[in-house]
């Protein structure tokens, strides 16, 4: 029977901080206000390390100042305070103008029925005697298809 090899055992490698000071190295002099396109450093054990020079990176734009918030913002917010306060009074207003829409109805319906009355007053009601000509008709005489009183 065949055993399954194992497979070869790995190796962790942790780094280990450097807990001693820096080492600072000496700079080779340079003449002030010249900046020679390759730099060289020596190293206290006599090693002399030589690259490029850096330019130093421009230092960014500083930034625009603006608000913690912004006008638009803060218009929107009083346009919302000023609506909500006005809410209250459009409520009152809308209930005036029902209730008074609502009176006028009543009154055109009142003096529709008054109006209508006094009408049917004037068509249907009692007539006194006097206004007009009563013709008696047993005391009329028929001559010749005519009536004579």
């Amino acid at each position: 029977m065949d055993h399954p090899q194992r497979p070869p055992a790995i190796e962790l490698h942790h780094p280990q901080p450097i807990t001693s000071h820096p080492i600072t190295a000496p700079l080779v002099p340079v003449q002030p206000g010249t900046t020679p396109a390759v730099q060289s450093i020596v190293l206290p054990d006599g090693q002399v390390i030589t690259g490029y020079t850096l330019t130093p990176a421009p230092a960014p734009a500083p930034a625009e100042t603006r608000p913690a918030v912004s006008r638009t913002a803060v218009n929107i917010a009083f346009g919302g305070i000023g609506f909500g306060a006005v809410c209250g009074g459009l409520v009152l207003l809308t209930s005036f103008i029902a209730a008074l829409s609502v009176l006028v109805q009543q009154l055109i319906i009142l003096a529709a029925v008054i109006f209508g009355g006094w009408i049917a007053v004037q068509v249907l009601g009692h007539r006194p005697t006097s206004a007009g000509t009563t013709v008696n008709i047993r005391k009329a005489v028929i001559k010749r298809n005519h009536f004579h009183s």
